[in-house]
């Protein structure tokens, strides 16, 4: 076998999203000296970043003060209008701001690219002298004798789909780490195997996610009011007793951000999120909006949507999980970049309190106490049964019960109770209970396929590789996924990726197109078996999303 390189650093971070990057900066800061890298599995720097996004300078402005005068983009647009709709098929309704608690306000925040926010961080960081390595993910960790984390291994390149090593071969490099910092996003496949090892979710709820597909339209400039937020609710997942809901953030550049998330706990399988958009951009008031407009950007990502009771252990020996991999999402503000950010400074304060005592490969607890006492903790707790209310109860009851709750928390009498969560893939029901859903065609218009929409999110992974989209046990997809479930997958992915084919006079087969994946690790938490696994493809390989 060929032998690794091996790079040793003081810290290195697996991610180079916003909670990655922050915490990059935020060791910088403190000491200059330290060796800090940074692995980022996309082409670029923020080319898998993918949110809305409106975004509350909080943490930014603790970061790095001067960025509104530092050439971040995210400065160009603040929020100017905030409105809340709820749908019904051909109405809308606007739900007067002064019934939503306080902390839903966006006064103060700015909408725009997070990738471009990502992208400035990432220069921020460079000019500090931190390691930054876009191309280059984090395929396998590292112990050390005692079972603490000692690093990560960056993925093997030139492997071919049957294994062989390919002319171009190129081993992946041992990253030896005095720390490591999972920054993964949301369903992060190490992390996966850190809460596993260390069994970080011994003492919380389990994690529940939405998926979240978007798209970037230009639309006509008389239309076009920058700063002008929406989000809604109701139609159409109203439709098939689902929940989840839309946004429509005027951006800069004449440009209009909107997408919707579908909750991943829906029971009737027959349900399409992608299918579900394509719908709701057929609603009047929002058709209005993009006639005369052109889509150029498609994209999709899962959301952390458990809240506080879902935040698992977060320190372990030899490491941490920072942000989204941890979930520090606000499910009812529908932002967690700033308290991603967050999370990776105060990780940062800790991890370089610890080297500077000595230590290393230990675990660091300070973090863990640190974040549990931050405004993280007091945000994520107003908010804690928001998510499961609707979820238990339905859109409109849950929304007037989860209303309620943040209401009293915000008078100090919130409910003495905290919300517990079912797992999304145990709440899928069996197909023989529901029936079909009809979606209508595109339009080509306002509506489109889900291959023509990959082609906008200029996806593209290297061929004849390992598939990264390992299906343990081929008999129970078919026996449980197509015979009890009727093929999910095939409607919950929003790129294409699995097909079940049937030719005649055989047996139907599992398609996997995994060129298609956009990375939104739907599969690896809705399929009803727990069967397919996401893993990291060939460095670079995926979306690259622009603007997005």
């Amino acid at each position: 076998m060929t032998e690794r390189e091996s790079m040793p650093c003081d810290v290195v971070i697996v991610g180079g999203g916003v909670a990655g990057l922050s915490a990059a900066i935020r060791l910088k800061q403190i000491n200059d000296e330290l060796e800090i890298v940074v692995l980022e599995k996309g082409s670029e720097i923020g080319a898998h970043i993918l949110s809305g996004a409106v975004v509350d300078p909080k943490a930014l402005d603790e970061l790095i003060p001067t960025w509104r005068e530092d050439g971040c983009s995210m400065a160009e647009t603040p929020v100017t209008e905030n409105l809340h709709w709820v749908l019904s098929k051909n109405k809308k309704y606007n739900l007067p701001h002064i019934m939503l608690p306080p902390l839903m306000s966006n006064k103060g925040c700015y909408t725009g690219s997070l990738g471009n926010l990502t992208r400035w961080l990432g220069e921020k960081a460079e000019e500090l002298g931190v390691m930054v390595f876009p191309g280059f993910p984090a395929a396998e960790v590292m112990f050390n004798d005692a079972g603490a984390v000692r690093g990560v291994i960056t993925q093997d390149m030139g492997i071919a789909a049957d294994g062989s090593e390919k002319g171009d071969f190129q081993p992946g490099m041992e990253i030896e780490a005095k720390y490591t910092l999972f920054a993964e996003g949301a369903r992060g496949n190490l992390t996966k195997q850190m809460k596993a090892k260390y069994d970080l979710e011994a003492d919380c709820e389990p994690q529940v996610y939405g998926l979240g597909i978007k798209e970037l339209w230009d639309i006509d400039p008389a239309k076009h009011e920058a700063g002008k937020v929406a989000h809604t609710q109701g139609w159409p997942l109203s439709e098939s007793d689902s929940w989840g809901g839309g946004f429509i953030y005027h951006q800069a550049n004449n440009q209009v951000a909107l997408g919707f998330v579908t909750a991943l706990d829906y029971k009737n399988p027959y349900v399409s999120p992608f299918q579900e958009f394509q719908r709701w951009k057929h609603h009047p008031a929002i058709a209005e909006m993009l006639e005369g407009g052109k889509r150029v950007a498609y994209g999709a990502r899962v959301i952390n949507e458990g809240g506080w009771q879902s935040v698992p252990k977060l320190a372990f020996p030899g490491g941490a999980l920072i942000g989204c991999a941890a979930g520090f999402v606000n499910v009812p503000r529908i932002k967690g970049s700033h308290t991603a950010m967050k999370s990776g400074m105060l990780a940062a304060e800790s991890l370089a309190a610890s080297i500077a005592d000595g230590k290393e490969h230990t675990e660091v607890a300070e973090y863990e106490a640190n974040l549990r006492e931050s405004w993280i903790a007091d945000e994520l707790k107003m908010v804690k049964n928001a998510e499961p209310a609707v979820a238990k109860y339905g859109n409109e009851l849950g929304t007037i019960l989860s209303g309620a709750d943040m209401w009293m928390r915000t008078l100090k009498i919130g409910l003495p109770i905290t919300m517990k969560h079912h797992r999304d893939f145990e709440m899928t029901g069996r197909a023989d209970l529901y029936q079909p859903i009809e979606y209508p065609k595109p339009d080509g218009v306002l509506s489109f396929d889900r291959l023509t929409s990959v082609a906008f999110s200029y996806t593209n992974h290297a061929e004849d590789q390992p598939n990264h989209l390992q299906v343990a046990d081929i008999d129970l997809q078919k026996a449980s996924e197509l015979e009890i479930f009727a093929g999910p997958s095939s409607r919950y992915c929003p790129a294409g990726v699995y097909e079940w084919m049937t030719e005649e006079g055989e047996e139907p087969k599992f398609v996997i197109n995994s060129q298609n994946c956009v990375h939104c690790k739907t599969c690896d938490i809705k399929d009803p078996n727990q069967n397919i696994t996401w893993t990291t493809p060939e460095g670079g390989g995926g979306p690259n999303y622009p603007n997005m």
